[in-house]
């Protein structure tokens, strides 16, 4: 695959920021959001104050698994994720289903909530107050936690301070991770100018490469999962998330396959080939099993030519880390977006 021409001047051009002003807007408004939803959420989490432990935990529809990465760790019942329609036979009255719906226009999140509430299951809903969703899911067992907004990021925050207080998951941070999103902001700022913006300076090392997103973590390899989306999206090229076992034959392919000459003229032998580039994201996890396997990709890498970038995020909780990582690999996405002259589109909210 030939790599576009990326014009790293368009990343400080007016003009060109203006065209991409909705998704920048969208990426830096991601802090408020979250204040925004917890703030609303204060009568309906009063609510939740009697609820007995479950028998085990349901989260069902497609934007349940952030909850996932985070209570399966953690939840001290049976927890199970279950994205498609409908619910596990075995799901009873005995049983907390949850189930996270933003827009409220969920197909299978309403498929699930009508189940939950056919069979006396009690039912946490995360929907608009107003939606056919929220409606139909009234029960004396239902909890709605109504949302303000469509980012199922903040939503889940929402959603997972509900669980702790049941002793279902643990605590979460909402202010710490609101200013985590706020901080990524700052530092990515579409003002802030290349040499002294992370996600503007790993858009340009980006610029004729295919990347490969790794996270060690469950909540990393969520977010990498999420930045390799944003950079399809807004680049229109592969971009790959997996695990190490799927990217290290990539890797090493990419070695094998390098025997170019690195004195070749590009205006003579036509566009450059697009190249892997692996990109770490680090939540400073000590897992022995993780580090290892991240020092094996990083070495793997650089015995292969194939350049490396390791974004960090060390500090705060697992779900502030998370958002952080997610936040500047969704800047990053954006910015090679605009730098390769495409026009950009919102980011999807969300985890």
């Amino acid at each position: 695959m030939a790599a576009d021409f990326f014009d790293d001047h368009l990343l400080g051009d007016e003009t060109a920021l203006a065209g991409a002003d909705e998704v920048l807007r969208n990426l830096a408004e991601a802090g408020s959001r979250v204040r925004h939803e917890v703030n609303a959420s204060g009568d309906a989490m009063a609510a939740l104050a009697n609820t007995p432990r479950p028998r085990a935990v349901v989260a069902a529809g497609s934007d349940a698994r952030l909850l996932r990465a985070v209570l399966e760790p953690w939840c001290p019942v049976p927890f199970v994720a279950w994205p498609g329609p409908g619910l596990p036979g075995w799901a009873g009255a005995l049983d907390l289903v949850v189930v996270i719906a933003p827009g409220g226009h969920s197909p299978d999140a309403a498929s699930a909530a009508a189940e939950a509430v056919r069979r006396g299951c009690v039912l946490l809903v995360s929907a608009p107050a107003s939606s056919p969703l929220a409606e139909s899911s009234a029960s004396r067992s239902t909890v709605l936690l109504p949302t303000q907004t469509d980012d199922v990021l903040a939503v889940a925050v929402v959603a997972l301070q509900a669980l702790h207080t049941l002793g279902l998951g643990p605590e979460v941070d909402a202010e710490e991770v609101a200013e985590k999103l706020v901080e990524s902001a700052l530092t990515c700022s579409p003002r802030k100018e290349l040499g002294n913006n992370p996600a503007k300076d790993l858009a340009v090392e980006l610029a004729e490469t295919v990347p490969l997103v790794w996270g060690g973590s469950v909540l990393a390899a969520r977010a990498a999962r999420r930045v390799a989306e944003a950079m399809r999206q807004a680049s229109g090229r592969t971009a790959l998330a997996a695990d190490a076992g799927h990217l290290l034959p990539v890797i090493r392919g990419a070695g094998a396959g390098s025997g170019r000459d690195i004195f070749a003229d590009p205006f003579d032998d036509g566009p450059a080939e697009l190249r892997p580039m692996l990109i770490v994201l680090d939540d400073g996890s000590e897992d022995t099993t993780i580090r290892m396997t991240r020092s094996r990709l990083l070495a793997e890498a650089g015995e292969n030519g194939v350049r490396h970038r390791v974004v960090t995020c060390t500090e705060g909780g697992p779900i502030s880390r998370y958002a952080a990582l997610l936040t500047t690999g969704q800047y990053a996405a954006v910015y090679l977006g605009l730098g390769l002259g495409r026009t950009s589109r919102p980011v999807a909210s969300g985890d």
